[in-house]
């Protein structure tokens, strides 16, 4: 029997995926509409980083659904049913590739991406792929139809929200009316995901937990595979009130699953909203602080959890694509590492906790837990060692920026290490 036709009779999307990469000879990912992992070819491991990042995280980047939407593509997939080549945008870690939307009676259900590692896809590739796209818009309808069978109409109707799924206010009060779900007048989305599958239990304790607090009344509980997503409810009148509480469940999780399980999680917190249709707003910024937390790998509580203190942490992926395109490095940081390295100094670290308390001496000197004298020590060092000016706002900016990445990114900082090698 052909490949094609397997594929065709496949009720398993995992199964149509393989199907389709050992057709084609090209790691296969699909999405679907919101960009969220379905599926991928486990028989390749040649994947660019953005979709490393996107099995990992189980949702392509931010940055990246931004630029397709910008450039057009989405909208061509919308409009066209013919597979679309996809230019590389190398500084993005996005190598070229081919995408189908995949449809189901005239719907998006989601997208085919092949990335071209091995060799190009020919005509006839994309006329295969062009055949078989309906069946996977099929296959994810399914797969969407039955984990709806699972959910009560409330979450239904919440992930219908969260997906932007309702065109009008009235039809979504209709509904959540029927469902009985009392739809917030504030509200703050928050997301707490696991770093591994190994701790998949911790969402089903994390859920007990809510359930069991004082705290449960204000908030809707929604679960997938790998993360639990949590719908704040505050009152209008009560600015803030959603963040509040926010903070204070975090707390309450950090307290009763001990510190060590704790930062298993990696905790979103969304904007705080009043307008119903900004909900899918706040979740995705959620989603996008995990998606930062889980790029750099941030040491406990040194990274915000809130969307909107995220700051230049948003940042820090564009410039790791940027500087290691461009075979970047800071001759100073380079004179610290390789002091510290050859003398057991700690001036780096140092020189991070002083850019991050904006020069405060004697906090600086606390949080590294030294004397005011050590760290004066240490500052004159830096100061021998290199040309950092601290009168200069922007050389601390550009320097703490590249002291985040050095430190919370093994691969950054490797580089730097390996740059030493060549002095």
């Amino acid at each position: 029997m052909e490949t094609k036709d397997l594929i065709l009779q496949a009720e398993d999307i995992h199964k149509a995926t393989e199907l389709i990469s050992s057709k084609l000879g090209n790691p296969v990912i699909i999405e679907n509409k919101n960009f969220e992992l379905i599926s991928y070819s486990s028989t390749f491991d040649k994947f660019d980083q953005t979709q490393q990042k996107t099995i990992l995280s189980k949702k392509c980047p931010i940055f990246i659904i931004d630029r397709l939407k910008k450039e057009g593509i989405v909208h061509r997939l919308e409009k066209h049913p013919d597979p679309i080549r996809v230019q590389p945008m190398e500084e993005l870690g996005f190598h070229q590739r081919v995408v189908i939307a995949a449809k189901y009676l005239g719907n998006t259900m989601g997208y085919i991406w092949i990335q071209e590692s091995r060799h190009l896809l020919q005509n006839e590739e994309l006329a295969f792929l062009e055949e078989i796209s309906p069946h996977l818009g099929n296959l994810i309808n399914d797969a969407y139809a039955r984990v709806n069978v699972k959910k009560s109409k409330k979450e239904e109707v919440l992930w219908r929200l969260l997906q932007h799924e309702y065109g009008s206010e009235s039809q979504l009060r209709h509904d959540a009316s029927l469902a009985k779900l009392t739809l917030p007048e504030r509200f703050t989305v928050a997301v707490y995901s696991i770093t591994s599958p190994h701790y998949k239990p911790m969402l089903d304790h994390l859920e007990r937990l809510v359930h069991d607090s004082r705290l449960h009344s204000n908030i809707y509980t929604l679960k997938t595979e790998y993360q639990m997503i949590l719908v704040l409810y505050g009152k209008a009148a009560k600015p803030f009130s959603t963040l509040e509480l926010a903070r204070n469940l975090t707390e309450m999780v950090k307290e009763q699953t001990g510190e060590e399980q704790f930062y298993n999680f990696l905790i979103g917190v969304g904007k705080e909203y009043t307008s119903l249709h900004q909900m899918r707003k706040s979740f995705l910024e959620a989603l996008e602080v995990i998606e930062t937390a889980n790029f750099i790998s941030p040491r406990p509580e040194s990274m915000p959890r809130e969307f909107a203190q995220l700051g230049i942490y948003r940042y820090l992926p564009t410039l790791y694509e940027k500087n290691t395109s461009k075979d970047y490095y800071s001759d100073d940081l380079l004179s610290l590492i390789k002091n510290d390295a050859e003398k057991q100094t700690d001036l780096l670290r140092t020189l991070e906790v002083f850019l991050a308390n904006d020069g405060k001496g004697k906090q600086t000197a606390n949080e590294l837990f030294i004397h005011p004298n050590t760290l004066n020590y240490r500052m004159k060092k830096i100061q021998e060692l290199t040309t950092i000016d601290f009168n200069d706002f922007n050389m601390k900016v550009y320097l703490y920026t590249e002291l985040l990445l050095l430190n919370n990114v093994k691969a950054y900082y490797q580089r730097y290490l390996d740059a030493l090698k060549g002095i």
